[in-house]
């Protein structure tokens, strides 16, 4: 057995998440063994307590459909009662579910969903949730801190199973019924396909909409399994969203809906089979969020396009933020900016994550999936389709990324050197501005689109992305920017081919 110490814990740390390797493999060893699981989980009871003053615990644990899902929330169940809690074993739940447990019907102090999002079938995670919401990067490298010192409990807690899907299935669908405004069937005429991709979002079409009168029956990939056969559950993948958008031509159906693994993200596909993806998701969830709250600010990530920023504040009257990368980012600032008496509605990623202030700011792809269905099916009786909605947003006519590996262990200020010394290049080069509202890396603003290259947070990578409005520009600044970059030794230009 490996032997278990700090250094090795704060390496599983994932940004405000725990990741690692579940499941052995040919080149893996197991690294969220069942001892590091009953530490960490521990851990994060000693943590509770001095952040809620309670000693008498109710949490909630919930897991994808992982094949070492099992194996790990018993570990987690095992420490949580050693140390006198109530547990509520919820089973298979999307990590959305597991916080609207703290906030829905049996309102547990905490919670805990045993996922690894759209990670390869080997790894899993833990995501806790409290009252506040998903935790921040700070309270994991607390929380592990306090797992090196951990042992297991002797208290005698208890085990209830329960099945909170149905509750969080009920909410959802109570929503559809009363925006939609058209009985208890409001969804009759619609055909809505689903593709989960094996992991949990299959509930999405069985106990959400079939049950609201909606054709479902050309819906895939609804059985959840851990190895994920078909594709990865991910609306980002290219193999995912093009399985999607061929379930909806085939079928004919009037919408289809991609959702990832543990289902905090969505992609969607109109009639057409034309994905609404990234750019476009963001500028579709713009108009359900900006309904009601006029010139609100939309956050989003540093990587959406000029025509985005032109249809959310021209066409609806909103304002955009372009903040960091990383969903917890986004809705952080999109809370600071509420905070501070100016109304942000909305916090989204061009990933597809996407939290309302309606909805708690929980990133949801089920929540935001049930307000486009209420659209759709308001639109559906005006004869409308949602690609009218956004049919006025201008999208670039190339739209490239380029990863650049930094060769080094300790790269971060080697990487920021870089960005330093492209945003001073850029101040001197004709036809090139730097964009002064910007909060990672250096965005330059070029004839016709952008470019921006920005530090990886916890991997050694340089992302360079790159828009234009004109077919074959990009390729041009990407030559350019592979002979300026030429000059630092430890980047790997390789993927520039």
């Amino acid at each position: 057995m490996q032997k278990i110490t700090e250094d090795k814990l704060m390496r599983l740390k994932s940004g405000t998440d725990i990741r690692g390797v579940a499941v052995k493999t040919e080149t893996e060893e197991i690294e969220l063994t069942d001892e590091v699981v009953e530490k960490i989980c521990t851990a994060f009871v000693v943590w509770l307590r001095k952040k809620s003053g309670k000693e008498d615990l109710r949490i909630a644990v919930g897991h994808d459909s992982r094949i070492s899902a099992d194996r790990i929330k018993n570990a987690a169940v095992k420490a949580f009662t050693a140390e006198g809690a109530v547990v509520y074993d919820c089973g298979l739940s999307s990590t959305p579910a597991m916080f609207m447990t703290i906030v829905l019907d049996i309102k547990v102090d905490a919670s805990l969903e045993i996922t690894a999002s759209h990670h390869p079938y080997q790894r899993n995670g833990l995501k806790f949730f409290t009252v506040n919401g998903g935790l921040e990067g700070s309270d994991v490298e607390e929380i592990l801190h306090i797992a090196y010192f951990s042992e297991l409990g002797s208290r005698q807690g208890r085990v209830i199973k329960y099945d909170f899907m149905q509750v969080y299935c009920e909410h959802l669908k109570n929503k559809i019924i009363a925006e939609a405004a058209d009985g208890a069937r409001p969804l009759r005429n619609l055909k809505i396909s689903v593709d989960a991709g094996n992991g949990v979002g299959g509930f999405y079409a069985e106990k959400v909409l079939k049950p609201l009168g909606a054709d479902v029956s050309a819906s895939r990939f609804l059985e959840p399994d851990g190895m994920f056969p078909n594709h990865i559950p991910n609306p980002e993948n290219k193999e995912a969203i093009a399985s999607a958008c061929e379930m909806v031509k085939k079928s004919d159906s009037d919408f289809g809906l991609i959702f990832d693994t543990d289902v905090d993200r969505m992609g969607c596909v109109s009639a057409s089979g034309e994905e609404i993806n990234r750019n476009r998701l963001v500028a579709l969830a713009s108009v359900i969020a900006l309904d009601g709250n006029e010139g609100g600010t939309i956050v989003t990530d540093s990587l959406t396009s000029d025509g985005l920023r032109t249809f959310i504040e021209k066409d609806l009257g909103g304002k955009q933020l372009r903040f960091k990368r990383g969903y917890k980012n986004v809705i952080d600032k999109s809370i600071e900016l509420n905070h501070a008496g100016v109304a942000s509605p909305l916090a989204i990623e061009t990933s597809g994550h996407a939290a309302l202030k309606e909805n708690y700011f929980l990133d949801d792809g089920a929540f935001l999936a049930t307000k486009i269905v209420i659209l759709l099916a308001k639109l559906s009786k005006q004869g409308k389709s949602v690609d009218d909605l956004i049919k006025n947003l201008k999208e670039p006519a190339e739209s490239i990324e380029i990863r650049v590996p930094i060769l080094l262990d300790d790269f971060k200020e080697y990487g920021e050197n870089v960005i330093a010394e492209l945003t001073e290049y850029a101040d001197k080069r004709d036809g090139w501005q730097v964009e002064k509202e910007n909060y990672e890396g250096v965005r330059i603003n070029v004839d016709g689109g952008w470019f921006l290259l920005r530090l990886s947070v916890h991997d050694p990578i340089l992302p360079l992305n790159l828009e234009n409005n004109h077919a074959g520009v990009s390729q041009k600044i990407a030559k350019e920017l592979k002979e300026f970059l030429s000059s630092f030794d430890k980047l790997d230009l390789k993927n520039f081919d």
